[in-house]
């Protein structure tokens, strides 16, 4: 039974007759509370849930250790908060939402509008929030219904959210509003399939706005088709501001489904042939869409370190995972010299000096990194503290680090190799005069690297001559090379 059909009953009625449903909803209920979760209010009082004026009946009861007052260890929260909230948990997602709109006054420092919208999407985003738990046949105007009370108040949670959000959006720049796309876009890529597939449905026109299922009560609530929402006003405009964040697109859905596919799941390739076949021009994409996936990269490097202006400590929790990624870090220390690390923690003013090796470094100095982090203060330096710091000084303005970054991603040093990713580090760090970064990119045009730069004999040539110019030796020497092939080419034509 679909979403569709559960959702055109009546969700409020509950006929008591029936022991069988009775008992079946008890023992519900009971399981969930052994899981930490309370019901949701009575619903045999025949009140439909959002007729209740107090939104402490409507909504879920968090669980034990998302709930109580953190007022005394507000950063102790959040990370627990954070570190939930990143893999997955819907009610943590909510939480964080709401901590950083400031609902709660004690919450006022931390208020970062930007990041609560990013987590009140994250959470419309999650099927967690809207998938059912169990279905049953009521018979007669009931219908097939949700048997918990849990799907009512998890469909008020998410009524609520796509209110707020769509306030929030409401106010804020289009700059603004895609620094939440974009972030909401890096979580989902660290995901691996799963999240490469829920970018798609967001981008996806037979899904609602957050990839639910187009016919769930939100979801039409949101596009304007549901009039008389929970909150008892006509929705025939929606939710403008929070439905628009995700344009839909056949060919952005149409990525998102193959970028789940090369992660090696066998369900994401099944999905995406469906995709293909649901509607009669999807099918056509399939070679430019193999040509934007090699230039795709996430939209950041690792999730934004901008603290709220209280100061409250940044936490990241866009740790790698994956084999490949393993791999990459244990080649952090043997194959990248530490000066560099040393140069960009000076870079970032926690060091005066220059380090040259890790012992270099005091306790409290590798604190400081972590602290600005958010990592456990361990006082020792990990490869994946060392990558983030090349990756934080580069992100913030540093040619050097921007070109030794670039040489980490074409090699496979600390992170995947990545040539599309390279490639942008070599562009910033030309951009900024760097002969060496210029040396690299004409190689790149000079060879044509399919789906990262196309060869372009003329631009590698000037970008060599303009290395050598800037004092980089290596160019003087191979551009009479490059030229001579260069006229060889010509005299062909």
């Amino acid at each position: 039974m679909g979403e569709g059909e559960a959702n055109k009953t009546d969700r409020g009625r509950f006929d008591r007759s029936r022991g069988p449903v009775a008992i079946a909803a008890i023992a519900g209920v009971l399981a969930l509370i052994a899981l930490g979760m309370g019901s949701c209010g009575d619903r045999g009082s025949g009140i439909r849930f959002w007729q209740r004026t107090d939104a402490a009946s409507n909504a879920c009861p968090r669980p034990a250790s998302l709930a109580g007052s953190e007022f005394n260890a507000q950063e102790t929260g959040l990370r627990a908060l954070r570190r939930a909230a990143f893999r997955g948990d819907f009610f943590a997602q909510l939480e964080l939402g709401s901590r950083y709109a400031a609902v709660r006054a004690t919450d006022k420092n931390i208020e970062d509008p930007i990041e609560s919208a990013t987590w009140y999407a994250m959470a419309l985003a999650n099927d967690e929030g809207y998938a059912p738990i169990n279905r049953v046949d009521r018979g007669g105007f009931g219908g097939w219904r949700p048997l918990s009370k849990y799907d009512d108040c998890r469909a008020f949670e998410r009524h609520m959210a796509y209110q707020r959000l769509d306030r929030q959006l409401g106010q804020m720049t289009r700059e603004e509003q895609e620094a939440v796309r974009d972030r909401v876009v890096y979580i989902l890529s660290t995901q691996d399939a799963e999240g490469f597939r829920t970018l798609a449905r967001l981008h996806d026109g037979l899904y609602g706005p957050f990839g639910e299922p187009e016919d769930n009560r939100e979801a039409r609530e949101a596009w304007g088709r549901n009039p008389g929402g929970p909150d008892g006003r006509d929705r025939r405009r929606g939710y403008r501001s929070a439905t628009s964040l995700f344009p839909r697109n056949d060919v952005d859905a149409y990525l998102y489904n193959y970028l789940a596919v090369q992660t090696g799941d066998v369900g994401a390739y099944v999905l995406m042939k469906d995709f293909e076949r649901s509607a009669p021009s999807r099918d056509q994409y399939s070679r430019f869409v193999e040509a934007k996936a090699r230039q795709w990269t996430p939209p950041f490097e690792f999730y934004p370190n901008e603290a709220p202006a209280s100061g409250v400590p940044f936490s990241d929790e866009s740790r790698p995972r994956g084999d490949a990624y393993e791999y990459a870090l244990t080649r952090m220390g043997a194959e990248l010299p530490f000066v560099h690390v040393g140069r960009a923690l000076r870079y970032l003013g926690i060091t005066e000096t220059v380090a040259q090796r890790p012992e270099d470094l005091s306790k409290r100095q590798i604190e400081t990194l972590e602290a600005m982090l958010g990592h456990p203060m361990e006082g020792r330096l990990s490869h994946l503290e060392r990558v983030r710091a090349i990756q934080l000084a580069a992100v913030n303005g540093s040619s050097e680090a921007q070109l030794v970054l670039a040489v980490m991603y074409a090699e496979g040093i600390g992170v995947p190799a990545d040539y599309a990713r390279a490639f942008k580090w070599f562009d910033e760090a030309a951009r900024q005069g760097s002969p060496e970064a210029k040396f690299a990119m004409s190689s790149y045009f000079a060879l044509g690297v399919s789906g990262v730069a196309d060869q372009d004999k003329a631009q590698a040539v000037a970008l060599r001559i303009d290395s050598a110019l800037s004092g980089f030796g290596p160019s003087a020497a191979r551009l009479q090379a490059v030229l001579a092939q260069v006229s060889r080419s010509q005299q062909r034509r």
